[in-house]
Order: C-alpha cells, then structure tokens, then sequence
C-alpha cells in the first residue's frame, strides 16, 4: 500500500496513511486533525505523484480510509467466522478503519474545484516540479541565512542598542535584531507608529543598529489600530468585523494593498528596516470556547471573499503584500511569519509558533520539505543547560536560526543563575554555557556558503533544501516513517537530540556515513545507538561529499568575502557548485550571478556566469576521511 505525505507543514504525524485530514488554518494545532499554521490541501504519495486541491474552501481528505463494499469483501473468509466480542474500546474501535488506496476528498462552499496533478517520477521529483511550478524557491540574503536575535518586547532603544553590543563585544555572530510589540503605540490592534517614550528618534536608531552590522526585523500584525495613521483609509478597504477592536484589511483589494504598502515602504522599508515578522496571520484559536479570537467564517471582505476563505489565505496575502515592497526596491529580505498556504515557495519567508514541543519543532522541519516553506523552530527558555544547548543544536539546522527573547531580559545562555563575581564577570559555569553557544552560531555561519547553495538549488531545481530521508532515498522502506532525522542540503543528515537527551537511536541510509564531530565511519542501511556530549553536533556526513566550510565572521555586509576551507569525505567523483551572486537583491533574476564548481580530484575551481566580483575564496583543501 502507498504511503501518503504531508498536507502542508503539519505538526503532529508524518505518515497520513489511513487519516482524516481537515486543511484549516489555525494558531495552535488541535488533536491530530489537521490544522497548523499552513496546512494545505496537498499530498504527495510514495507511488510517485502528488495531487493539490486549488481551493481556499476547508478542505477534508479521507486518506485510504474505506474498502468498497464488492463481492471480494462479501465473500472475504474472516466474513464466514465467528466474530470475537471485544470488551473494551481501544480494540473496537481501533479496528473501524478497512485500509485501502483510495482519497475521497471533500469541498463544502464552492461549485467547483482546481485540482492539479504533478507527476514524479520519485516524491523528489514531485516536490520539484509542484516548487518549480509554484516559481521556485526563494533565495534569502545571505545575511538572512545567519543568527537572529529577538529582544524583550519592552526594551527602549538604548536597551536594544545594549543586546546588540553584547553581541559585538563577545564577538558573537549575530545578523539580525528583531523588535517586538513594544516599539509601537498600540500593539493589539497595532499602530505601526513609533512608540516616542521607548524610541524617540527612530532614524537615528535605525542608523544606528545598521550601522553596527545589525538588520531590524520589526514584529506586528495587520490588525490595525484606530489610533494607527492609516486606519481611516484602510477600514473602508477591510472587513466587516474587526480583530482586537482593529480594522482587517483586505490584502486582495488593490485599494488595500496599496494604503497598507504604501506606508510600510515609505515609513520603514525605505528608511532601512529590513525585514518583518507578521504575526497572528493564521487568524483563529481553537484552544478554548472563550479565545476565538479572530473574524469569523461569515466575516465579508471588500474583494467578495468571506471569512473562511480569508482565514485561509490570510497569511499567504499578508506575505505577498509586504514582500513585494522589498522586491519592488530591488532588496532582499527574510521574514518571520506565522501562516501560509499553497505555492508559497518564492517567499523567503521562514513560519514559526508559539508551540514548543521540540519533538514537534523537529518534525516541522522534516514536513516543511513537502509543503513548499520554511520553518523556524526557534528557541526562548529551557529548564535546563542541555536542553539549552540541544535546542540551539536544531535551530542552527534549521532553515532559520532564532532566538526569541520577546519576555527575557537576557539571552537564554545567560537567563538562569546569573549571578556575577565581584569583578562583575560571569562565573565559570556561565562563560562555558556562553561559549557553547558562541560555538555553535559560529558553525551556522560556518554552514552559510553550504545552506546558500541550498536555496540556490531550491530556487532553480525546486529541491528543498531542509528534507524527509524518504526524498533522497525513496526505495529504502526504512525511511518511510523516519520523522526526526532530515537532510539539510546534499550531504549531510541532521538527527537532533530532543530535550536534554545525550542518547538517540539514529538509521543511517544506504552507503557510509561519517560523524561530524569525529569523522568515524558508519556503514549505512543500519540502525545505531548514538551517544553524544553537548559539544558535539548531531550531524552525519554523506560518503563522497565535498563540504566547504566558511571561517565564520560576525556578521555579513554586501562586501564580505567568505574564506573557504573544502572539506573532503570519500573519494568526491562529481564536482559541488557555491551559488555566487552579491546576496542583498534581486539581479540574481536577471542572471547576474555565477556558479563556482569545486572539484576534489584536482583541487581545482571553475567559475561560470557573469557576476563580476566574488563572494567566495579558497583557502585550504583538507581531506577529512576515506
């Protein structure tokens, strides 16, 4: 029987063989039904297709669910025995479900809808095609790819100016520094004003933070406050109902569009913020009777659309709006967002919740791969030093490496015993904790030629650059059901430790594997039990694999130059392409970039394109392991 995946970024399973799946949108996934923070009507199966419902309606699968009542089934000879009286539910009920290869799928609210059929022939394929199809993966900035920082909501600007010297002053990378509620007026419905008490020269802020190498990433949502400047000509462009007692705008309506954008680009975008976290876009709670908190179903938008069909699309629209004004002023960006749906692919935007099971944060990241997104597991507290420690493991594996401190004073590393010596330094226990930490966002930066490639690849071959085992090694039925291990580009399998864990069961794939941290060799088509301390990374290097590792620098500007040191495993036959372009806009497009080839046999390097300067140089050719 074919196994079914994945109906968009779900959190809850992997396989959906034998599920009934309910494609809402929804803040906080409820019971294993289907709803997340981009659910979509798309499912791929290991028969080699995959099948999207076009449709902004809920949509409901019975995925291989039912038999067909035919003379097989009436004649089957368990039919003719005496059936067992079961005596308890678990069994009873358990056995209500006849497998079978059917998908009944189930539209309400609509006359009619799109169904697209994309062919393989392998899942990898699939999700090639449906990516390519959608226009191709986005490609982040570079700087976009390294370590975001998000400061207590509360924090002035001298405060958030204060973080961000932390970072410097211990040479910790750290690219991006994001702003929570706090910098606006009003922030449930939001403003989108500077708040003067906590800010009270923003340009100057601003200025200052890019200045020091840091990107601004602004939180809000687009639920718009009465005080707001633009609530008067956006509430005749919005919904009928309001969300925190804000206006809804409506992102399909040109008027909308244009009120909403036109003030970001003038008053952020071109004033040098540079990116954005758009949150509450999924638009309902279902968590309790009394938090749903967003418009309803029978809610009616100026374009015609009502409730239902907003909630899910509401997301993808606020995307588009917003990431069309950096498109429009030629520069790239990464955002933070909290909901998305179908063909999504070009955004370069990474999904993130307010969940915080790290099993789950971890199989997000596996499912992301045949949803077409990104996803953000981010980190805020822990109970303790390894589970610190490993969950920063997984998100500099991620596709987005964030810490979110929107209600911590401090960084997690420093938020627990922080008791200081007389000499005002931090004790010993904390300076090793730090340094752990420092080490491993230093890694990330390490990885940011590798990840970059990635997303090149996504962009012009539609392969995702975070991904089930099951895409790269689809005959090996081992990894049909794998969903805490994932590729991260070509040649290297990540397998996180959750929790405080410092032991995991982990099946390496057909051909020899080489562990990160030691370079020992595992054959593969294997299962192993692995031990690990916290200061080694849970990642597995692919046999024949030529890794470039960059010397890691602080942060990146629009002139750095990354030193390359080539990392061989094996015996390489085919050479490893570095995407190079200038990494912060959009001529990539154009064709203004170049494609650096490393071969291993040689030693040697080979530049094709027309991007003039370049972004990377060789340094050093080490050969790792045979």
């Amino acid at each position: 029987m074919a196994i079914l995946h994945l109906f968009g970024l779900q959190t809850n399973t992997f396989d959906q063989t034998g599920m009934r799946r309910e494609i809402r949108t929804n803040s906080w996934t409820v019971g294993n039904v289907g709803f997340g923070h981009a659910p979509m009507p798309f499912y791929i199966s290991t028969k080699g297709y995959g099948v999207v419902v076009n449709s902004s309606r809920y949509v409901t699968f019975y995925v291989a669910s039912k038999g067909k009542l035919d003379e097989r089934v009436r004649n089957r000879k368990e039919n003719q025995k005496q059936q067992k009286i079961e005596l308890n539910t678990v069994n009873l009920y358990g056995k209500a479900v006849t497998p079978s290869n059917e998908v009944d799928i189930q539209v309400e609210g609509t006359k009619g809808i799109e169904i697209y059929l994309f062919a393989g022939p392998g899942m990898m394929a699939v999700m090639q095609r449906y990516n390519l199809f959608s226009g191709g993966g986005g490609i982040p900035p570079l700087w976009g790819l390294g370590f975001k920082y998000r400061a207590k909501a509360t924090f002035t600007d001298k405060e958030i100016e204060q973080t961000g010297q932390y970072f410097r002053d211990n040479h910790i990378p750290c690219d991006m520094m994001g702003l929570e509620p706090g910098w606006q007026t009003a922030s449930y419905s939001c403003s989108f004003a500077w708040n003067p008490k906590n800010f009270p020269a923003p340009d100057s802020f601003i200025s200052n933070m890019n200045n020091n190498g840091f990107k601004l990433n602004l939180w809000e949502h687009a639920y718009t406050h009465p005080t707001s400047p633009i609530f008067n000509k956006i509430a005749p462009y919005s919904s009928n109902y309001t969300v925190w007692g804000g206006a809804v705008p409506d992102f399909i309506s040109a008027g909308g569009r244009a009120v909403f954008g036109n003030y970001h680009e003038n008053n952020f975008v071109k004033k040098g913020i540079s990116a954005f976290k758009l949150d509450e876009c999924d638009a309902a709670d279902y968590t309790r009777a009394d938090r749903e908190w967003s418009f309803p179903d029978i809610a009616t938008f100026p374009s015609g659309i009502d409730g239902e069909q907003m909630r899910q699309l509401y997301g993808l629209l606020y995307q588009q709006t917003m990431l069309n004004l950096y498109h429009k002023n030629n520069t790239r960006t990464m955002f933070d967002v909290r909901a998305s749906h179908l063909f999504a692919a070009p955004y370069t935007s990474a999904l993130y919740s307010d969940m915080y099971s790290h099993a789950d944060f971890v199989r997000m990241i596996v499912n992301s791969g045949f949803s077409g997104v990104n996803w953000s597991p981010e980190i805020r507290e822990t109970s303790n030093d390894a589970e610190l420690i490993r969950r920063l493991q997984t998100i500099m594996m991620s596709a987005h490496m964030v810490v979110n401190c929107w209600y911590l004073n401090l960084p997690p590393w420093l938020q627990y015993n922080i008791a200081k010596n007389s000499r005002n330094e931090l004790l010993p226990n904390h300076q090793d904790l730090e340094q752990k930490a420092k080490k491993l966002i230093q890694l990330r930066m390490s990885l940011l030629p590798y990840l970059y490639s990635a997303f090149a690849k996504y962009h012009f071959e539609g392969t995702p650059p975070f991904r089930a085992l099951i895409m790269d090694y689809p005959a090996d039925k081992n990894t049909w059901k794998i969903d805490d291990e994932y590729m991260m580009g070509e040649g290297l399998l990540c397998a996180p430790f959750l929790d405080s864990s410092s032991k995991r069961t982990i099946y390496l794939p057909a051909g020899n594997w080489y562990d990160y941290n030691t370079n020992k060799k595992y054959e593969g088509g294997k299962t192993y039990t692995i031990t690990m301390t916290l200061d080694q990374i849970p990642m597995f290097v692919k046999d024949n694999t030529l890794l470039p590792m960059a010397e890691p620098v602080e942060y990146v500007t629009s002139s750095t130059v990354f030193n390359i040191s080539c990392k061989i495993y094996g015996n390489p036959t085919t050479t490893v392409k570095l995407f190079e372009d200038n990494s912060i806009n959009y001529n990539f497009e154009k064709g203004q970039y170049n494609w650096l080839s490393l071969s291993s046999k040689d030693k040697t390097t080979t530049r094709t394109g027309n991007f003039k300067a370049q972004l990377y140089k060789i340094t050093d050719w080490t050969k790792v392991a045979e």
